[in-house]
């Protein structure tokens, strides 16, 4: 039974299974699709994940997500997402909690509500929200790594002021005892005539350019720990839907002590179902 103050999970049941037993199965096949990945031998404190649905890319935001997890105790993952413009205002729920098939996932409101009284926020409720798969598809993912865990979801717009909210979530978790894990979530080139975006034609030579040109170069700024050429690159080329997540994100583990990132693995829709319109993806650790 579903307690008050909970928001509801929206696409669960479409873009991912909505019961335990299904996520978990499919948690399983993931992570036996991972065993051919190579992760770094360190303890990490950040990724990159997608957000489309699982089909497409639940396997690579699984296995970032389970990376990520290591050996540490975790109190708190930080969340960085929404489709946003440059222009678009802040995003944060500080109270309640979120739902998933494994169980309810409370905000760290302590945390929460400390960010929320420093930056102008849009404030959510678990009643009064915008619908966004961004966050909610990594929800399951988080409370079956990261059990005990809570969670700050923070939607922050493609502009460099956003940065400044990553470094103050370091300054504040740090002074109220809080280990953080942080999370960007992106998808990258979304071309083809589904999204206005046909520059390079159609067929594999565009499959060709988005994965070894136009998402590369969005990937190599992030390989590199550059956020704000992050945000410009995304401007520019239009290879992250948020990039104001990726970069945030970004920034916050650079605060927490990453000084590497490594990609993990990289995919488009189209080699799950080719079609003149496509989406790529990346899982980036930190």
């Amino acid at each position: 039974m579903r307690s008050a103050n909970v928001r509801k999970a929206v696409f669960a049941g479409s873009w991912y299974p909505s019961s335990a037993a299904e996520c978990e199965r499919e948690i399983a096949g993931f992570l036996a699709e991972g065993k051919n990945l190579n992760p770094p031998g360190r303890e990490l404190v950040g990724g990159i994940v997608p957000h489309a649905g699982w089909y497409f890319s639940g396997s690579i935001a699984c296995n970032v997500i389970h990376y990520l997890k290591g050996q540490d105790t975790t109190d708190v993952v930080v969340i960085f997402g929404m489709h946003l413009h440059a222009d678009s205002p802040c995003y944060i729920m500080p109270d309640g909690a979120w739902e998933t098939p494994f169980g309810e996932i409370p905000v760290e409101e302590t945390l929460a509500n400390e960010i929320a009284q420093k930056f102008s926020f849009t404030l959510e409720t678990p009643e009064r929200f915008t619908q966004d798969n961004t966050v909610e598809l990594q929800l399951p993912f988080i409370k079956y790594f990261f059990k005990d865990a809570k969670i700050v979801a923070i939607g922050v717009p493609p502009h460099k002021n956003s940065l400044e909210i990553g470094r103050a979530v370091v300054e504040i978790s740090k002074r109220l005892g809080l280990r953080v894990k942080v999370i960007g979530s992106t998808d990258l080139t979304h071309y083809g005539a589904n999204y206005g975006f046909v520059s390079k034609g159609s067929g594999e030579q565009a499959v060709d350019w988005v994965r070894n040109e136009n998402d590369r170069r969005v990937i190599d700024a992030m390989l590199a720990l550059e956020p704000e050429k992050i945000i410009t690159e995304a401007r520019s080329s239009q290879n992250a839907c948020c990039a104001g997540a990726a970069a945030t994100a970004i920034e916050t583990a650079k605060h927490l002590g990453a000084d590497r990132a490594d990609e993990l693995a990289y995919t488009t829709s189209y080699d799950k179902s080719p079609g003149d319109s496509f989406v790529g993806y990346v899982g980036i650790v930190l």
